[in-house]
């Protein structure tokens, strides 16, 4: 991975962490609404099993995949970042009729510092 690819990552990584804690938060209070106060401790139980919050699981998982990538010990330059970019792309251009698509874009009309 090249350093430029190696910047852009750790880049990518930063704007999907911000954007998934208040798409997390944003979820948080939709689910009190109805559930009543969680702890925090109740959080991440909640956030693995419950279903209100399986549409972020794949943005999750995309952050650890490129902190597996970032953290890699290769100095082999035909890792890219494509596959990485990609899925970051998809996420922020979801795929219409998915429930992902359907919640990101409710989070959207609410919250402006969602756009990314």
């Amino acid at each position: 991975m090249t350093d430029a690819d190696r910047a852009l990552l750790a880049e990518l990584r930063r704007l999907l962490l911000q954007l998934h804690k208040t798409l997390i938060d944003w979820q948080r209070a939709d689910y009190e609404r109805v559930h009543g106060r969680l702890q925090t401790t109740q959080l991440m139980s909640v956030m693995f099993n419950d279903p209100a919050f399986a549409w972020l699981r794949s943005m999750s998982g995309l952050i650890v995949r490129i902190d597996e990538a970032l953290a890699a010990k290769t100095e082999d330059h035909e890792i890219g970042t494509g596959p990485l970019v990609a899925q970051v792309r998809e996420l922020i251009a979801p795929e219409a009729g998915t429930e992902y698509e359907r919640r990101y874009h409710a989070a959207l009309q609410e919250l402006p510092e969602v756009v990314l």
